[in-house]
């Protein structure tokens, strides 16, 4: 295990041993909160085994952490947009319960492992914006598909998920890791109704660079349409907050020329 600072050394470690694919899984799906701010992508509320068929519903997402996000169909209508990320938080913080003065999960630091994976996630205020059911959420943070850490010690069905057939692969151009997972009691998804797994045999993605759960496709009969797919356009993006507010605040763009239009004189 290394911190932010030592895994990012200049001096040379000696090779690590291949790590357990099953716990560089694991890892991968607590450290959404460290790879990226913002993302633009297409969400499709449904599994496919290859790729979106055409004419499939889908939504158009810029998602701006924390708790910023916009959704438009793909007319360009917009579904949802984030209408308080200015608000005042007085109330909020008065109540002064010990939640509400967690800090975000950028600016903590977690444990970290050797491949830059998260093994061990501290307390912050996690949480991400959602739309439709709790799936969309989860994907973006599939950290119930692991839990904050590793179990203590691992017997049967002590972890989340067991995890099978882990292997690298490619969605939508990027890499990701792809495995075959089956759900144990100790799994408790965010959203009990939208769930990533269902009981039974999940095929699931998790994007390496983003540690967002692109796809969940269940592997078991009559249920094989449950799940979702997502297409990632851009990371790291600017975005400004005009993008997330229901009326546009109007600023004046300093580049363009102002006009002056003085009457004439009588």
């Amino acid at each position: 295990m290394s911190t932010w600072e030592s895994r990012r050394r200049t001096v040379p470690e000696p090779p690590a041993a291949p790590a357990d694919p099953a716990s560089m899984f694991r890892n991968l799906c607590r450290s959404s909160p460290w790879k990226w701010q913002s993302l633009r992508f297409e969400y499709w509320d449904q599994a496919f085994e290859s790729a979106p068929g055409p004419g499939a519903p889908y939504v158009r997402a810029w998602l701006r952490r924390p708790g910023a996000l916009r959704l438009e169909n793909p007319a360009g209508l917009v579904l949802h947009s984030t209408t308080g990320i200015n608000d005042s938080r007085d109330v909020f913080y008065v109540s002064a319960t010990r939640k509400s003065w967690l800090l975000p999960p950028h600016l903590v630091t977690p444990v970290y492992d050797d491949a830059g994976h998260v093994r061990r996630r501290p307390e912050a205020a996690y949480g991400e914006p959602g739309f439709g059911n709790g799936r969309f959420s989860a994907a973006l943070d599939p950290v119930e598909l692991a839990g904050n850490a590793p179990v203590p010690i691992e017997f049967p069905g002590s972890n989340a998920l067991d995890i099978k057939d882990v292997r690298p692969a490619e969605h939508e151009g990027r890499p990701v890791l792809e495995a075959v997972v089956v759900p144990n009691a100790a799994y408790h998804p965010g959203d009990t109704s939208a769930p990533l797994c269902l009981p039974g045999r999940t095929h699931l993605r998790v994007d390496v660079g983003t540690g967002v759960c692109v796809a969940s496709r269940s592997l078991e009969p009559g249920t094989e349409d449950y799940g979702h797919w997502i297409r990632i356009l851009a990371v790291d993006e600017y975005m400004l907050d005009d993008l997330f507010l229901a009326q546009s605040m109007n600023l004046t763009d300093v580049r363009r020329h102002i006009s002056w239009d003085l009457p004439a004189e009588a």
